[in-house]
Formats: structure tokens, sequence, C-alpha cells
């Protein structure tokens, strides 16, 4: 019986840390990692137009 509620008790545990803790994370660096795709493209183009325009 006991190995049954330790076997509950560590499932919730797990869904607990994958739904609170890493998808939460996963989330917030998915986030950072399109802003900062955002910023890049915005410099590759800023770069771009300055080096076609100055000739």
């Amino acid at each position: 019986m006991s190995r049954v509620v330790f076997a509950v008790l560590g499932l919730l545990l797990a869904l607990y840390v994958v739904f609170g803790l890493v998808l939460p994370a996963l989330f917030g660096l998915l986030k950072f990692v399109l802003v900062l795709a955002v910023v890049a493209f915005a410099v590759v183009a800023v770069v771009t137009a300055v080096g076609k325009f100055s000739r």
C-alpha cells in the first residue's frame, strides 16, 4: 500500500516540477530567444540598408 502512495506522490511531484518549473522556464527562454532574434534581425537590416545606401 505504501508503494502505491509513494508512486502517486512521486507522480504528483513530477507533474509539479514539469508544469510548475520546467515549462515556465522553457517559455521564458523561448521569449528571450525570440526577442533576441528580432533585435538581431533589426540590426542586420539596418546594417544592410546603410551599406547599400552609402554607395
